[in-house]
């Protein structure tokens, strides 16, 4: 199995990656998709990950006040655990790692996963969508 990132660069591959992420936060987790589908979407950076030519994976980053900020990372059910989360965050954190702090907010049940990459917790538990999380920096 090859997996490819790409910096999206369409409205059309734009399209596929909300399409991901309303299968996995919306239909999955129960996310209201006024709440995954928000005002910094257009203002994002956005990938797909690919295995076979198929979209089966994104992410976003954005910039903020505070650094770079790694957000909705999402990877088709049938394709997790299986490196795509890995080289996803490889391959942004490869894209903003000399720009200052990285940070994101994490679902609880994967901060285990982020804590591979160098990320830490900071602060408190907090609730996004009902979904506990907690803010990591690297």
């Amino acid at each position: 199995m090859t997996i490819k990132i790409k910096q999206i660069s369409s409205d059309g591959q734009l399209q596929q990656a909300f399409a991901i992420r309303k299968k996995v936060f919306c239909v999955e987790q129960n996310v209201s998709e006024k709440i995954e589908m928000d005002r910094f979407d257009k203002f994002s950076n956005h990938i797909l990950a690919f295995v076979d030519e198929k979209p089966i994976g994104t992410a976003r980053w954005r910039f903020t006040v505070d650094g770079a900020k790694l957000e909705r990372f999402a990877v088709l059910k049938e394709h997790r655990n299986t490196g795509v989360g890995k080289a996803m965050v490889e391959f942004v954190l490869n894209q903003v790692k000399e720009l200052g702090e990285v940070y994101l907010n994490a679902q609880e049940s994967v901060i285990p996963f982020y804590e591979k990459f160098g990320f830490k917790t900071v602060g408190e538990r907090f609730f996004e969508a009902d979904i506990p999380h907690k803010k990591m920096v690297i």
